[in-house]
């Protein structure tokens, strides 16, 4: 009767385990933003926050008033970007950049951020494949 008991626990476990938290990619929504949608601004970064769970990018856009609006833009997790090459320093106060963002459905100015382009024509994305040494 024991061995049946300790066999019950350790299929129930394995159950369990298998079962376990799903991807963790699973945690975000990308429900706020346009995922269809392409939208290309032009600014000059204000701010990058090197922070977890997400980077932010913070863009000063000139508005058709003559002023600027500040635009925040997400991306993805500062360790994901460092094994694409990214550092803190990548995006720096004062860069001119185009970006192109999937904008946030309420019309706001913020997004998700896909690329950018420096003058010099460099474009910077934050989804290229791994280099593996």
């Amino acid at each position: 009767m024991k061995i049946k008991h300790v066999a019950f626990i350790i299929i129930m476990t394995a159950l369990l385990v298998s079962l376990g938290p799903g991807p963790a990619a699973a945690h975000h929504s990308y429900s706020a933003f346009e995922m269809q949608k392409d939208m290309t601004i032009t600014g000059t970064v204000k701010r990058m926050d090197w922070t977890n769970p997400h980077t932010w990018l913070w863009l000063d856009v000139p508005n058709d008033k003559g002023g600027v609006d500040t635009w925040g833009i997400e991306g993805m997790s500062p360790n994901y970007l460092a094994r694409r090459g990214w550092t803190k320093n990548t995006l720096k106060f004062g860069d001119k950049i185009t970006v192109v963002i999937h904008p946030l459905k309420d019309g706001s100015h913020g997004g998700s951020f896909q690329s950018a382009t420096r003058p010099t024509g460099e474009t910077l994305t934050m989804t290229p494949p791994i280099t593996e040494p």
